[in-house]
Parts: C-alpha cells; structure tokens; sequence
C-alpha cells in the first residue's frame, strides 16, 4: 500500500468518525424532549453579555459589532422561526415548580455589577481610540438595558423581597431606579389611555414620543411615591422614601467612577446608563403604540386586555427577551412569570420582532408607513367584533 494510499485511509477514517459525532449529537438533540430545548434556549440570552468585550478585543470600528448581531442578525433568523405554541395547564404547572426559570434573571445580577465595573477598568486603563471608546460603551449600554432592565422588569413583578431588591439592584447600575415605582403602579394601571406617558399615540413619532415619556414617567413616580408616604403618614423627607435610594446610589457609582478613572470612567457609566434607558424606551414606543382603551359609561377605562399591547412570536428574539414580546398576556396578567406567558393569536402582531421593530421605529417615516395601518386595521377589526 502506497503513502497516498495510507493518507487517503486516515482522511477517510476521520471522516467516518467526524460523521459519527454529527449522528451522535444529532440523536441526543433529537432524544432531548422540545420542551426542555426551549426551556434551555432562554440561556442563549447570556451568549450576548461577552459581545462588548468581544468586539473591543478586535478593535477599531469592530467595537459596533453586538448592534450588528442585535438589530441585524437577530431579527434576520426572527424572520424564518416562529413560536406560536403556548404550554398547556399541566405543563404550566411544571414550569412554575421548575427554580430553573428563577436561576436565569438572578444570576444576571452579580454579572452587571460585574461587567460594568470591568468596563470602568478598560477605560480608565486603556488608551483606547475614540470610536473603540464609544462603541464599546455603547455595546455595553446595549446589554445593561437589553438584558438588565429587561431581567429587573420581571423581577419587580414578584412578591419575592429578595427579586425585587435584585430588580432595584439593577436599575440603579444604568441610572432608572423611578422605574420600579413607575412602571408596576403607573404604567400598569393607566396603559393604553391618554394619561400614561409610556403609551405611544397614533401618529407619534419616537423623536416626540422619548421626551414625554422620559419626563412624565419619572414625574409619575414622584407622585406615586408622595401618594404612597402620605398614605402611610410619612414625611416626604422621611427615609422611607424610596426616591432616596433612587437618586443617592446612582449619585455614588458616579463619584466612585471619577475618583477611579476621572471624567473618562464617569463618562462612560452615564453613557452606558443612556444607551439603557433609550433601549427600555425605544421598546416602550412600540409595545402600546396607537393602541387605546375605550372609555366606560361610569367615566372609567375598560379593564386592561390582551387587545391593548403589540406582540411578536418570532422565536429568537422571544428567547432572548425572556418572552417579553408575550405582552398582551403580561398585562392581562402582571404577575404571570415570563415561562408560562402565553402567545395571543387575537392580540395585535407585529410584523417583526421587537429587535427589528426598534430599527424601523428610529425612521418615523417607515415607522408610519409600516404601523399606522395596522393600528387602523386592528381598530376596524375591534368594532366589527363588537357589533357581531
């Protein structure tokens, strides 16, 4: 037997055994229940957290890259899957005894603190370039709203002490603490009607739509707070105001980020907080926008229903946000964790994931061409239902 012989043997033979790993990986996946495959796949969202640091290592303009993946990539694959399967009572029963779902949005929480403060180190110590500067803060602020605010919004939803510390935890590490008030007691109450400034109108742009929402949200939780001290007989002044921990802590890790690396490091934590809190509120326009509640005979708002928020069932992006575009079931119901959130045929859908909605939403002209019908329609749709 020839060398060539021998080396074609050996290629052949690696061949054969690269096959058999295939078939063999292949026959577990396919042995592995698809319950526990989307059960697992809401730990894909922590495949994001690296991509800062990722794309600062490869440098320049590659520091950009996780919005490339975030708003390109991502609602890409959302155009070919789909999830529109919703578990039944006995597998909801299951989810909710399963701590796993828990473990998922807990674990995130040591890890902000964690790679915002590794961040304050890059850039206090490294000489980087301006747009490796900003791409890398950005990218960053991109996870901390993303993943973080988007992990503290469920966990403010629980009775649990302890996840709602966590929840706060994280909100004050992008500057939006007024958001743990706001959004249970505020938002959740007066969504979908003229009085919540987290609710997008017909014809509103984003560019109007950011500052009213910026300022009536955190002007709505002062006056929750004031209705809720009064309510207990506390001063305004009294340290049970909640908007102590709110405004103060924030107003630390800035000192604590200047004193470390000087106005470069604090530059980047407010910047990072920013890219947070327009992430937040980019979502916030399209989750409501242009849909309202029909006002009662006895002056009051019909109950909130799954008819009052956009959903999406494009399945990555769904994992990834831990089935936040499940959203008409999670103002129906606030407390329902995101596991067993179910999909609504019959609510307004989106033509895309909410990843890719936000893109569109920065072009109003594309914004109003694509949605302003929809809204329309889905108006047209409701008061045909009524009069069956």
């Amino acid at each position: 037997m020839s060398v060539n012989d021998l080396f074609l043997s050996s290629k052949a033979k690696q061949r054969h055994r690269l096959l058999s790993y295939i078939v063999s990986i292949l026959g577990y996946a396919w042995n592995y229940k698809m319950d526990d495959l989307k059960k697992y796949s809401f730990l894909l969202v922590y495949l994001l957290i690296p991509l800062p640091f990722v794309s600062l290592y490869l440098g320049g303009w590659y520091s950009f890259l996780p919005f490339f993946i975030v708003f390109a990539f991502i609602p890409l694959i959302d155009a070919f899957l789909h999830d529109s399967v919703n578990p039944t009572k006995e597998q909801e029963q299951e989810l909710l005894k399963d701590k796993f779902f828990k473990y998922i949005t807990c674990a995130y929480v040591p890890i902000q603190i964690t790679i915002i403060a590794y961040g304050v180190y890059i850039v206090s110590t490294q000489n980087l370039v301006w747009n490796e500067w900003l791409g890398f803060t950005m990218s960053l602020g991109l996870i901390s709203g993303g993943v973080g605010i988007n992990f503290a919004h469920e966990m403010m939803h629980k009775n649990s002490k302890l996840q709602q510390l966590m929840s706060k935890i994280l909100l004050v590490t992008v500057c939006y603490g007024h958001f743990f008030i706001e959004h249970v007691k505020g938002h959740h109450v007066k969504v979908a009607t003229p009085d919540d400034p987290a609710t997008a109108r017909l014809g509103e742009n984003l560019y109007q739509f950011l500052p009213k929402t910026l300022l009536g949200s955190f002007q709505s939780a002062l006056l929750l707070e004031e209705k809720r001290l009064s309510h207990k007989n506390y001063c305004i002044w009294s340290i049970h105001n909640n908007f102590w921990w709110i405004l103060t802590v924030p107003f630390i890790i800035c000192i604590a980020c200047f004193i470390f690396g000087g106005l470069i490091a604090l530059s980047f934590f407010l910047l990072q907080s920013f890219i947070a809190i327009l992430t937040l509120e980019i979502v916030n326009y399209i989750e409501h926008y242009g849909l309202e509640r029909k006002m009662l005979s006895n002056g009051q708002y019909e109950k909130v229903n799954p008819n009052h928020s956009w959903n999406a069932n494009h399945w990555l992006s769904n994992q990834l946000l831990i089935h936040l575009q499940r959203h008409s079931d999670h103002h129906a119901h606030g407390a329902r964790p995101y596991q067993i959130l179910r999909h609504m045929e019959n609510s307004p859908q989106l033509p895309s994931g909410y990843l890719g909605m936000i893109i569109i939403a920065l072009i109003p002209p594309l914004w109003h061409y694509i949605m302003d019908k929809r809204v329309v329609a889905y108006r047209i749709q409701l008061r045909q239902l009524e009069q069956l």
